[in-house]
């Protein structure tokens, strides 16, 4: 093999499962951290790691000459990106060719055309593939008016650059254009290091089906079938399977070759997914755009091909062939995957960084877990709030989705919110179980059944799994005990998922929950560590209850502080761009009167 040494450019979960692909290879593997994640698994498990700056990801993880310090440093023949942050960036993979290193990925001018929103719309339409109608270009707030009218209502401001569903607001009104081109450059600028942002019409229930490509230069591109990835929260995916539930068998080729056809001709190298809208009933489907990397969700198509995506990224770096015909691929069974968040369902899907405490991963055949966490590690507020996922494997959907909540429910996770128990619950909705959902389904018809919030930091139980945990005294110190057996009927719980399927129902917020000050209090304070993204109010200001007092980014989320009463703004503490810590004061208001309270 012609790589013998791996920069891995990214933190996380995702480059613990590169640097575990490098070991599987023989291969020695560099690992870069931030002051936040110095101690973090991926520094822990890698051979050799370098410090790369601050915690703000712009200081640290999209710097690029920091990145390129830590390579020639650490003597490495390759870098390989991970997913997010730089991983789609064609500045960076000409940085690191010219730097004469191998970048695990396609070739820069590939990166540039199909990361160019607009760029790639024009490449699926040369290859006969729909697109979503939206305008012809990054918009800027003085033209989106126009183009937006064009367009049509509802509408969906989308990052120009970047993917994974940050940078994206749902428009359905001309009074909301501007605040959301607003939040969505700040996200876009915040996530991927570029602002820009273009218009495209949103489409009403739609499903969100992906293909899997790998492609090697010496001209072989095979897709490794599809996946399903339609059970999403503003525009984050949350549950994906694979293959896609449902689909006619028709619409399932025309897929798999619109994607080949789009590999094809833009001359791909490596893992990439095209990825699009599908509309059910009606055969129609629309190219949505196409990821130039790995995808969080890789390791379903794993579990169903027997392929490992990431050894196959580093030997076609290296200049090896696929050594695989579309003959030989081959889709067996079902796998579904549950994306771990430090996010708190019941309040909004608020952020929820932290420390964890004591983690128990679900432990049984066919399943998987690729966490980038153990216990006692720090989910830091500065990055993405996703720390790990849960996989299973069955030779049916149904044996499938039964394993995968089996796991849910035996996995625990202490010190912090997670979205496991929410997501345990969705396995159980019947239009999941059906596959009738669509990408609106859990902010429509999903919410957290108010009736079931679990204990605080328990990621999971349920029937044939601890019916309680129980802490004794000994000797030796304490020791909890997990009772398991079946709950009688109508017996009492403090389980962590003990949601009812058929449980009081209410609408879910669009938004993450503000955060809000207590009613008589008049100071409010920051809900946990985040960053102030903007202060819309001076001191002197007259505010309404409800109105905005901070905005405040944590784990790449915007979220609200509001005011809780009418008031006029006595004293502002904190400016656009401050680190605050949790519980710091941001705002304190005065009575309309002008007296504080």
């Amino acid at each position: 093999m012609g790589i013998h040494s791996v920069l891995v450019a990214n933190r996380g979960e995702v480059a613990v499962r590169v640097i575990r692909a490098c070991r599987e290879l023989g291969l020695r593997s560099v690992a870069v951290h931030s002051d936040a994640d110095a101690g973090a698994l991926h520094v822990r498990l890698a051979d050799e790691a370098h410090r790369i700056g601050p915690a703000p990801a712009r200081q640290s993880y999209l710097d690029i000459d920091a990145v390129l310090a830590a390579a020639r440093a650490g003597g490495v023949d390759a870098v390989h990106p991970g997913y997010g942050l730089l991983s789609e960036d064609a500045t960076f993979a000409t940085a690191i060719r010219d730097a004469g290193l191998v970048f695990v990925g396609p070739d820069p001018d590939v990166i540039a055309t199909m990361g160019d929103k607009v760029a790639a719309r024009a490449l699926a339409r040369r290859c006969g593939v729909a697109v979503v109608p939206g305008s012809d270009g990054a918009v800027e707030a003085t033209d989106a008016v126009a183009a937006a009218e064009r367009i049509g209502y509802p509408l969906v401001v989308k990052a120009a650059f970047g993917g994974g569903g940050r940078g994206m607001r749902v428009v359905t009104a001309a009074g909301q254009l501007v605040g959301a081109l607003q939040q969505a450059g700040r996200e876009a600028g915040a996530a991927f290091g570029r602002g820009e942002v273009h218009l495209e019409r949103y489409l009403e229930c739609p499903r969100h089906i992906e293909v899997q490509l790998l492609a090697d230069s010496h001209g072989s591109v095979v897709h490794l079938g599809d996946r399903d990835c339609s059970v999403q929260r503003r525009h984050q995916k949350l549950i994906e399977e694979a293959p896609a539930p449902g689909l006619d068998p028709e619409l399932r080729a025309a897929l798999h070759g619109a994607a080949v056809r789009i590999a094809t001709e833009v001359g791909y190298r490596g893992a990439g997914t095209v990825e699009f809208l599908v509309l059910p009933g009606t055969g129609e489907y629309f190219f949505l755009e196409t990821n130039t990397r790995l995808q969080v969700e890789h390791g379903v198509t794993e579990l169903v091909t027997g392929i490992d995506i990431v050894t196959t990224q580093l030997r076609v770096a290296a200049g090896e062939p696929l050594g695989l015909y579309q003959h030989d691929v081959a889709v067996r069974g079902h796998a579904l995957q549950a994306r771990l968040a430090a996010e708190d369902p019941w309040d909004g899907f608020r952020p929820s960084p932290g420390t964890v405490g004591a983690l128990h991963p679900p432990l049984g055949p066919w399943l998987r877990c690729d966490l980038g966490v153990e216990g006692g590690d720090a989910v830091p507020a500065a990055y993405d709030s996703m720390f790990g996922k849960v996989l299973a494997w069955g030779p049916t959907r149904d044996s499938a989705r039964h394993r995968l909540g089996c796991a849910l429910d035996e996995l625990r996770v202490d010190g912090i919110a997670t979205t496991a128990p929410y997501l345990r619950s969705v396995l159980d909705r019947p239009e999941f179980i059906t596959s009738t959902h669509d990408t609106g389904s859990v902010e429509r018809d999903w919410p957290p059944d108010p009736t079931a919030r679990p204990a605080a930091g328990i990621a999971g139980t349920g029937e044939g799994r601890p019916v309680r945990r129980v802490r004794l005294a000994t000797d030796h110190g304490p020791v909890e005990v997990a009772v398991y057996g079946r709950r009688p009927p109508g017996a009492s719980t403090t389980s962590a998922t003990a949601y009812r399927p058929d449980g009081p129902q209410r609408r879910a917020d669009p938004e993450p929950a503000a955060a809000r000050p207590e009613p008589d209090t008049p100071t409010a304070v920051a809900p946990m560590d985040a960053t102030v993204v903007a202060v819309p109010v001076a001191p002197g200001d007259p505010v309404r209850t409800g109105d905005v007092l901070v905005v405040l980014e944590a784990m790449k989320m915007e979220m609200p502080v509001l005011a809780m009463r009418d008031g006029v703004v006595a004293e502002v503490f904190v400016s656009g761009g401050e680190p605050v810590g949790a519980g710091a004061r941001m705002v304190t208001l005065a009575d309309p009167g002008g007296q504080r309270r």
